[in-house]
């Protein structure tokens, strides 16, 4: 049947609206295909606002790869803000795509990538908008099967009342063979409903169907154990990797956003996964193995990308960017290349040890000089050791004063405040380590206006990584330890007033915490949180602690769990994880033996360098850490420079 765009009636609550323009569609490089000639279509979202939303690789990958494929529809839909949801809900306005205008109800898939676990409510806000019901069990033939993917996707146990599917890992093969599934069952006429469809994909081993699962629950809470009901159906589900990133130069068009976000460059991915195993690092331990891009599709891709965008500075993306191989060759031979056109280059936090001066030029040879970003994460050498962040303080100081000796006058260094193991002593160490930096930087520069920002964020223990063992940290416990950082740091007259410190208080931690690594039981606590109103959670003017705090001692109070027995509570090697059917290619044995190792304070290299530590990454997939497969060669195969940007 014809879907009809919702944009005529949707125009005129505009008008009523803040930044209206994030829900008008039709950005550079955008598609819009016609709907009769496709027999696949996906709505994709990321679920949080059009600001953040829209420069999301993820999504803007999908988008790409789907759109190219002869047959296949996909539109994009964000979260609306609240003032609109409010009139959508007055005249009848359903969740729309923002590239024409298509009700999200109407589509055969609605992808969801998620992030981070505090955009659960607004999936809720979502479906209900959409007219889609919003418990799985509850929802017809005609209902978009519901897939969540991105990172919090490796637990989706929360919200598996509300997902058809989950798919865990890479996504551009993924979203391919899901197509493939849904239009054969299309084709043969949709035999066996909802049921078989979703029977189907359970079937390819790579994508979980929460329904086809029982969970039993022990007396004290722990889970049993997870089993398949319906045969056929994988005990464990595989995530996926795509293996050779040259063969996916995506996006190849990069979307150009209508307003203002919070990232304003084109973005290339250099490689994937890490293996410098950092014991917090959710994205570390489960993007693993290490996959390099070549020099020369990197290159590629960012020529192409600057054609088709105007974009007037380059991120080079990655979980620990200036570890790529060749780095310096790809930054030199860019800096090079966009000389004339002042295309400016930028990678995402840099690890203290590595970083050099040589690379800190090229990638500000083209751009203006800003301040630079360290993640020491831990305050102390010992809680160093025990997160294995291989970082001393003297790489540190030594860092930065070259980079202060050499004309930068703010440094930005990332701390994590709750880490198993520590103490007071520990996150005091953080102001000494600040003061240390001042000092230096006026000693090298013999300038009096250096600066040194200090960021602390709250540690919260995540899936698949050494520390899902881990207790949390109480929010009260969180917020007097930074109490007293920060009467550390003020405390000083001699350097207090060239540090900046800015933390988040430890509440927004405990629900994340609750949240990453709930269960099931969970789902009834999300959904009293949205229907108390609860929206956008990851932002501070909107997240409510004691909403959360309410709803789950309510909605548990028949439970034998509560928020501390998620939270606070350290797991024992023999309990079932809610995630444990759910293989990200990392041996178990070896998360809890690196658990103990951090308890010890062991640190573990770099196994792209050292003999194999047996993680079980790389024999599952018959690889090894892939790096650069074009060594020695020159970025771009291409004589032309200009980026078509004559009479800018």
């Amino acid at each position: 049947m014809p879907v009809e765009s919702v944009f005529p009636r949707l125009e005129a609550l505009l008008p009523h609206v803040q930044k209206p323009i994030q829900y008008v569609g039709g950005e550079l490089n955008s598609t819009v295909k016609d709907w009769d000639s496709c027999d696949v279509r996906w709505a994709l979202m990321y679920p949080d606002a059009y600001e953040v939303g829209l420069p999301n690789q993820g999504v803007m990958i999908l988008y790409e790869v789907l759109n190219e494929r002869d047959g296949v529809l996909a539109e994009r839909t964000y979260s609306v803000w609240p003032d609109l949801e409010a009139l959508m809900r007055q005249h009848g306005v359903p969740q729309f795509t923002v590239d024409a205008h298509r009700p999200v109800g109407a589509f055969d898939a609605f992808g969801v990538s998620f992030s981070t676990e505090l955009g659960y409510t607004n999936l809720l806000a979502a479906l209900d908008l959409a007219g889609i019901p919003l418990r799985a069990a509850d929802r017809g033939p005609d209902d978009p099967i519901v897939i969540a993917g991105g990172h919090a996707a490796f637990n989706p146990e929360p919200i598996a009342d509300f997902l058809d599917c989950a798919v865990v890992g890479d996504g551009e093969q993924a979203v391919l063979e899901i197509t493939e599934v849904i239009r054969a069952f299309k084709a043969e006429g949709r035999p066996g409903g909802r049921e078989e469809l979703l029977l189907r994909l359970a079937r390819t081993g790579g994508v979980y169907v929460p329904r086809f699962y029982d969970v039993e629950y022990l007396p004290d809470g722990r889970i049993g154990r997870v089993v398949p009901n319906r045969s056929g159906v994988p005990w464990r589900v595989a995530k996926h990797t795509v293996m050779d990133l040259d063969q996916w130069p995506y996006p190849k068009k990069p979307l150009v956003p209508l307003a203002e976000t919070v990232h304003e460059r084109m973005s290339v991915e250099i490689f994937r996964g890490c293996t410098r195993g950092c014991r917090f690092c959710q994205a570390g331990m489960i993007t693993r193995p290490v996959r390099e891009r070549s020099i020369t599709g990197i290159g590629e891709m960012v020529d192409r990308g600057l054609k088709a965008t105007g974009f007037e500075e380059v991120g080079l993306l990655s979980l620990s960017s200036a570890d790529h191989s060749e780095i310096a060759d790809i930054t030199r031979g860019l800096a090079d290349r966009y000389e004339d056109d002042k295309i400016g280059l930028s990678l995402p936090s840099t690890r203290v040890d590595a970083f050099n001066i040589d690379l800190a030029n090229e990638l500000t040879r083209n751009g203006r000089r800003s301040g630079l970003t360290f993640a020491p994460e831990g305050g102390s050498e010992r809680i160093r050791r025990v997160i294995n962040k291989m970082v001393s303080e003297e790489d540190l100081i030594r860092t930065v004063a070259t980079a202060y000796g050499n004309g930068w006058r703010q440094v930005k260094l990332y701390f994590m405040c709750g880490l198993p193991t520590e103490t007071d002593e520990d996150v005091l160490q953080i102001a000494e380590m600040a003061k240390k930096v001042i000092a230096k930087g006026r000693e090298v520069s013999g300038r009096s206006d250096i600066r040194c920002t200090v960021s602390i964020g709250g540690f919260v223990p995540k899936p698949h990584t050494p520390f899902q063992w881990a207790p949390q940290l109480g929010a009260e416990e969180t917020d007097a330890r930074l109490e007293k950082l920060r009467d550390a740091i003020r405390a000083d007259r001699r350097y207090g007033r060239s540090i900046g410190f800015r933390y988040h208080d430890g509440k927004p931690g405990i629900v994340e915490g609750l949240l990453s690594r709930g269960d099931r039981r969970l789902g009834r606590v999300i959904q009293a949180v949205y229907d108390s109103g609860g929206r956008f959670d990851g932002w501070r003017e909107h997240f409510s602690f004691d909403r959360w705090m309410e709803c789950a001692e309510r909605v548990l109070a028949d439970e034998v769990v509560d928020v501390a027995w998620y939270t606070t509570r350290e797991r024992g090697y023999e309990e079932v994880l809610p995630w444990d059917h759910l293989d990200s290619g990392l041996d178990k044995d070896w998360l809890w033996e690196d658990w103990q190792d951090a308890l010890e304070e062991v640190e573990v290299e770099d196994c792209r360098w050292t003999p194999c530590f047996d993680c079980g990454v790389c024999p599952q997939f018959d690889t090894w850490p892939q790096l650069s497969p074009t060594a020695g060669k020159s970025l771009l195969s291409l004589t032309l420079i200009n980026t078509g940007r004559e009479g800018k």
